[in-house]
């Protein structure tokens, strides 16, 4: 027994060993994937640029189901006529579903593909009339080295931002040497029916395809995880698809509030999101985020690259750790989002109805479909019904792209230019944008916004007290400069 022991526990050393030496390999070869460019020297940005950024900002263009602003888009494209003279008569413009436009920057070489710039012009509204804001929403202050309203981080940055770029380039006669086309569509933020989808159709009808989209996405973003240094700045070279689904409850009585059974309505409601919450869809690292971690791994700290240049052995810890954070759990899964209910007529009466509405984000490899299946399996009520809504167009997962492109290469090359600092990596879109709608004309969409913020920021988005630093508008209008002239030699 002494002698099976003792080879047991030599066994364990030798597998000890043999593993210390894997790991010891893997990290030691675990190399950095950062291109290697000199940064360019900074273009002056005037004052005025960030004023014109302040001006788009202080027409309202929200959008909503069923309710746009008109005269708020209306004004904001006389507005960009008026301040952006060269684009307005030098490019050639078409409108789309009234509010929606397309810019066409005609190049020298018909051979080369042409490469398309989007943004989206519309805005999410503000809650509560903007009470809780330390600003008026809609008054583009400038103030304190930053610009405050709502649209400043999604998405008019970005489109003054290239509107900024071709009119400094206009300005000194640049000619491209492959066509530039624009894009700014005007209902993103209510799914781009009319908007992106209607121009995706028009360059198909057109037989136009791009030898890339770039759109917003993911950002440059401080302190982004534990054990980097560096900003980092994530590619979005793929997409998750969207779904909302419908949980209705239907009972054959209701009843009196004074006797209430278990299983009332509302009760089966409540127990149907709570086992979504409690049994989520599995974790998974592979793909985009894997990718991820592979240019993120070896730019970390020491005790860190260890663990992502072994995540065959590894990955059970870091998909706990992730889990833990809304932002990086959404990376990893299939995600479900309660966001309205609704039941009941009276306060002292049971109903036989109640709805509600859960919001799913799916991440590529999954499909509307299996998303439906897993919600039906997991709540496995006779008495509920889940289904996919008719109300919002579901779309899938857009499949990442290959990196081994053009388009892929040309936007590393030129935010390490730009922003030299930064730690550049592919990664997931967790959220929707507007180029899911341009696979029909694209096999290259990128999604990335040149716009540099801390974590802390990141709950701006769509929040109170949206706003950018004015230095990082200037590295915005630097950026798409350098883009085109990178893209169009």
């Amino acid at each position: 027994m002494r002698k099976l022991r003792r080879l047991l526990t030599r066994l364990l050393l030798l597998a000890l060993l043999v593993f210390a030496a894997i790991f010891t390999v893997n990290t030691i070869s675990f190399s950095s994937k950062q291109v290697t460019v000199q940064p360019v020297e900074p273009v002056k940005i005037e004052d005025a640029a960030v004023e014109r950024l302040a001006g788009a900002l202080r027409l309202p263009t929200v959008s909503e189901e069923g309710k746009i602003d008109t005269a708020a888009f209306r004004l904001l494209d006389t507005f960009f006529q008026k301040n952006y003279p060269l684009v307005d008569s030098m490019l050639e413009k078409t409108t789309i579903g009234g509010f929606s436009h397309i810019f066409k920057w005609q190049g020298q070489n018909a051979h080369l593909s042409p490469i398309l710039l989007m943004a989206h012009l519309d805005v999410v509204p503000v809650e509560d009339g903007g009470s809780q804001w330390s600003v008026e929403p809609f008054s583009g202050k400038i103030g304190d080295g930053y610009l405050w309203g709502r649209g400043s981080m999604d998405d008019k940055s970005s489109a003054c931002g290239i509107l900024e770029a071709i009119e400094m380039l206009l300005q000194v006669d640049y000619i491209p040497q492959r066509t530039v086309y624009v894009a700014f569509g005007h209902d993103e933020e209510i799914g781009g029916e009319q908007g992106a989808k209607q121009i995706a159709a028009y360059f198909k009808q057109k037989n136009i395809e791009f030898d890339f989209v770039l759109d917003e996405g993911n950002l440059i973003v401080e302190d982004a995880l534990p054990g980097l240094d560096q900003p980092l700045a994530l590619i979005g070279i793929a997409e998750k698809g969207y779904a909302t689904l419908e949980l209705t409850v239907n009972l054959d009585e209701g009843g009196h509030s004074s006797m209430p059974p278990p299983g009332s309505a509302i009760n089966r409601l409540s127990e149907a999101i709570v086992k979504l919450r409690d049994n989520p869809s599995p974790a998974k690292i592979e793909g985009p985020v894997r990718a991820m971690f592979d240019h993120v791994g070896p730019e970390m700290s020491f005790f860190n690259k260890i663990i992502f240049a072994n995540l065959t052995w590894t990955q059970g810890l870091v998909k706990s750790q992730m889990s833990q954070g809304t932002a990086t759990n959404a990376m990893l899964r299939t995600t479900f989002a309660p966001t309205m209910a609704s039941g009941g007529f009276k306060e002292n009466v049971l109903p036989m109805q109640a709805k509600a509405t859960v919001n799913c984000r799916i991440l590529p490899g999954e499909s509307v479909e299996s998303t439906l299946k897993h919600a039906r399996k997991v709540i496995d009520d006779e008495k509920i019904t889940v289904s996919v809504s008719e109300k919002s167009p579901a779309s899938e997962p857009v499949p990442a792209m290959d990196m081994g492109t053009f388009g892929y290469s040309v936007l590393q090359t030129t935010i390490r230019e730009i922003f030299p600092e930064a730690v550049v990596a592919p990664a997931l879109v967790i959220g929707a944008t507007d180029s899911r709608h341009y696979q029909p004309v694209s096999k290259n969409i990128l999604r990335f916004q040149p716009l540099k913020i801390n974590r802390e920021d990141l709950k701006r988005f769509h929040g109170i007290d949206e706003r950018i630093e004015v230095e990082s508008y200037r590295q915005m209008v630097r950026f798409y400069r350098q883009l085109i002239l990178n893209s169009c030699k």
